[in-house]
């Protein structure tokens, strides 16, 4: 069966119609046209297949067939955050690949040595919805920019995720670091900090800590900090995938 293009629509179920930038994307781009079939999820889990029953310049009308659910490939819910960089083209392949492989949550935090000043919103969310399409996932990732880094971590607090945060430093004066195939049993919400191109403070760090973070190593390459965080989240995969294998062999 031929794969149908698979379009983003956040209020498909009550507006049976797509956004006028995806409805372009269908019409203009792919040149289809009435009683052609689509794909379409509301970013939550839901995949609808479609028919399209009218076009203008404009819009696409469309009448859902069939819906699913598909659920987001984690157990818990996974959030990487990350210290701002310089360049916006880091930040934007980051995003990319995060939401390929799959994520929950994106939070791009200011630290005391972020050299970015203000991160746009809308970018990252455009590359996030092209990301989400083009991996075929049906769960649109929470994007957030500009977080001050005291703030993210003090909102954390009392919540029961694993909390994690990656740093470079070797200071004898910080606890030894661990993987976070250690701390994570697979099926927990967690957390990972990624700090800019100037790492974390040592001050940032202790005051992770003092918030329930526990201090990780990626390995022993020191990583970009887009790099970084691509590779923390695969750690999680790799890490749940291992333990969900040695359950499956206990029972």
């Amino acid at each position: 069966m031929t794969e149908l293009p698979l379009f983003f629509a956040p209020d498909i179920a009550s507006e049976l119609e797509l956004p006028e930038t995806e409805a372009q994307h269908c019409t203009r781009v792919l040149r289809m046209n009435i009683g052609d079939r689509i794909e379409v999820t509301d970013g939550k889990g839901n995949l609808y297949e479609c028919e399209i029953i009218g076009v203008t310049k404009r819009s696409c009308m469309i009448n859902i067939l069939s819906s699913s659910f598909i659920p987001s490939f984690w157990k818990g819910n996974i959030t990487i955050a990350v210290g701002a960089t310089k360049h916006i083209d880091r930040m934007e392949w980051m995003v990319e690949k995060l939401v390929e492989i799959g994520v929950d949550r994106i939070s791009i935090i200011k630290s005391d040595q972020c050299e970015r000043k203000s991160t746009r919103l809308d970018r990252l969310e455009r590359i996030a919805v092209s990301a989400m399409k083009q991996s075929l996932k049906t769960v649109m990732p929470k994007v957030e920019t500009d977080i001050p880094f005291k703030d993210f971590v003090a909102s954390l607090k009392d919540t029961t995720s694993v909390k994690m945060i990656a740093h470079c430093s070797d200071d004898p004066t910080l606890p030894k670091k661990v993987t976070p195939y250690e701390l994570y049993e697979g099926q927990e919400d967690a957390v990972i900090l990624i700090g800019p191109e100037g790492d974390f403070t040592k001050e940032e760090v202790e005051f992770a800590m003092a918030n329930g973070f526990r201090t990780i190593t990626l390995g022993e390459a020191r990583l970009r900090t887009e790099t970084a965080a691509v590779s923390a989240l695969q750690w999680l995969q790799i890490g749940q995938k291992i333990k969900l294998s040695e359950e499956n062999r206990q029972k």
